[in-house]
């Protein structure tokens, strides 16, 4: 994989971490040219839906840069599986980001298992992915690590996914510092 895709990101994310507002480009300009020749985003993400977490500012992106998948605790089922391989297949992406980020509500609730209604299946799949763990944090990298796990097997499983010069990441995101850890 070229890394000047993670470097991006890893640089978009230290801008953030001093920034008042958003440094990625959203001008009208960007806007209209997305219109008329299409999206070339250069990562796919995958966040929770936690208001909290933006992608986009988290990494000082602009409109069009990241292909942006949020769901609460940062889940996978088929659909964004399929919503990845769309982005992979046909918008070229090369860097899947599976983020996770510390104080995620999802992740609590699947630790005191307390979830009913459709809220189970979040909390279902986050405990299988933690396990017999209870710290927080150390749930929450395990939870990113099983998505990594989920998105690596998937390719292996389904050879028809444009899987070659893919690579597949896992960070944490810290909702006080701004920081993203790299795991």
């Amino acid at each position: 994989m070229d890394n000047s895709i993670l470097d991006r990101l890893i640089a978009g994310n230290r801008r953030y971490l001093t920034a008042a507002r958003n440094p990625g480009d959203y001008s009208p300009a960007l806007r209209l040219d997305t219109a008329d020749n299409g999206q070339h985003p250069h990562a796919i993400v995958i966040s929770c839906a936690d208001s909290r977490v933006v992608p986009e500012s988290i990494f000082s992106a602009g409109l069009g840069e990241l292909f942006v998948i949020r769901v609460a605790g940062n889940v996978l089922d088929a659909h964004q599986l399929g919503s990845i391989e769309y982005a992979a297949a046909h918008l070229g992406c090369k860097l899947i980001l599976m983020l996770g980020h510390t104080g995620c509500g999802a992740v609590s609730a699947a630790l005191s298992g307390h979830s009913e209604g459709y809220i189970r299946y979040i909390t279902d799949e986050i405990q299988k992915a933690v396990g017999a763990e209870r710290d927080p944090d150390a749930a929450c990298r395990l939870n990113v690590q099983h998505g990594v796990e989920t998105i690596r097997r998937a390719f292996r499983e389904h050879p028809e996914i444009p899987s070659a010069n893919l690579d597949v990441r896992g960070a944490v995101y810290d909702i006080r510092s701004g920081e993203v850890i790299w795991l």
